[in-house]
């Protein structure tokens, strides 16, 4: 049996629900927070949406680690691999050929199957596309030396990507017992000599004696990016997300946009956000020893009820071209915060150079003309 907390593929899947009306596509409006059919115009709610009926369980991080998960948190996937840019693209409802969303490379389905942990819970997009689109023109808008095609790009209204990021989120308990020592800072008077003068100067010493103690701390919701599709700077950048509005899973909220799968094992992930609670936890411990300065010379955290979710979250993405090389754009699909890499125009930043050394030689020649 395949471990689910190695890493597999990424692949990234469609949902698609048919209208009872006309058996059309449905798909999620995020202004309306429903279903909507744009061939006949029924709308259909969402069952449980919005509402938080059915609590977001979270799942054991040991048994994850253990692949010992029961087999209904389990899902299997059908993936191939983008041939430009590496992502796994999956095919549902018997497509066999559709187009990278990361690099718009047409992709031609294989018979591939990856096993997966299931989603547990899902940001729904609060932002569509007009409106996203409209934050990354002015996100573009406001960037120096850009191409002039760049500003075209944004003028022209391409489509963009409303894809849902796999994340991890991590649950622990900690108690931590340290040792270190608490710096106190205080001054002894000198007398130095400076341009022939004899003065005196306070001279600031710091005088350690030894610390220990205990610190407690229950982190919720540590959340990692478990895609490698993305840059994770970037990513990162979107945050915060209001997690606190997410749903419990349900595949209607992806009606009409793509989900990535994870490609960062539960493992990894865990190893990502213990780094990052042991820094917080370093950080209690310097406020416990208090002081002016303080060392820390040992600290022994225990963990305990250690859980997991595995959740999607919105991104609207779109990429731009520029002399043979892709850069991407990512906006929040609830705040609309943009990120991105940005191709630089080398003829503006010229233009720009010689601009100022011409400003720069009229102003010297001004200054010696006038003594």
């Amino acid at each position: 049996m395949p471990d689910p907390a190695a890493p597999p593929p990424a692949p990234v899947a469609e949902h698609r629900f048919p209208c009872d009306t006309c058996g059309s596509d449905l798909r999620f409006d995020p202004a309306a927070g429903l279903l909507i059919c744009d061939h006949c115009g029924n709308q259909q709610a969402i069952e449980d949406g919005g509402h938080h009926l059915h609590p977001m369980a979270e799942l054991d991080l040991r048994k994850g680690l253990a692949a010992d998960l029961p087999a209904a948190q389990m899902e299997e996937t059908r993936v191939t691999s983008c041939p430009n840019c590496a992502a796994e693209v999956e095919f549902r409802n018997g497509k066999h050929a559709t187009e990278c969303p990361f690099c718009a490379t047409p992709v031609v389905v294989d018979t591939g199957t990856h096993r997966q942990i299931k989603p547990r819970g899902v940001l729904p997009f609060a932002l569509g596309q007009e409106t996203a689109r409209d934050a990354m023109k002015d996100w573009l808008g406001g960037l120096w030396f850009a191409p002039n095609g760049l500003q075209a790009y944004a003028r022209k209204g391409r489509q963009m990507q409303g894809i849902y990021v796999p994340y991890w989120t991590y649950d622990a308990d900690t108690r931590s017992s340290y040792r270190g020592q608490r710096g106190t800072v205080y001054y002894v008077t000198r007398t130095v000599t400076r341009n022939g003068k004899r003065v005196q100067q306070q001279v600031p010493k710091v005088r350690w004696s030894p610390a220990s103690g205990r610190v407690r701390r229950f982190f919720d919701d540590v959340l990692v990016l478990a895609s490698t599709s993305l840059p994770k700077r970037f990513t990162d950048a979107l945050e915060p997300w209001d997690l606190s509005a997410m749903e419990p899973y349900r595949p209607e909220y992806l009606a009409g946009f793509r989900a990535e799968a994870y490609h960062v094992s539960l493992q990894d992930g865990f190893a990502e956000a213990r780094a990052y609670m042991d820094r917080i936890i370093e950080r209690d411990v310097k406020f416990d020893i208090g002081g002016d300065r303080q060392r820390v010379q040992h600290i022994d955290t225990d963990l305990s009820d250690l859980t997991f979710k595995h959740i999607l979250l919105p991104v609207w993405l779109a990429a731009y071209k520029y002399r043979g090389k892709t850069y991407r754009f990512v906006v929040n699909g609830r705040t609309g915060r943009v990120q991105g890499e940005r191709p630089y125009s080398t003829l503006k930043i010229t233009f720009a150079v010689l601009a100022g050394l011409i400003v720069a030689g009229l102003i010297g020649y001004g200054v010696a003309v006038n003594q």
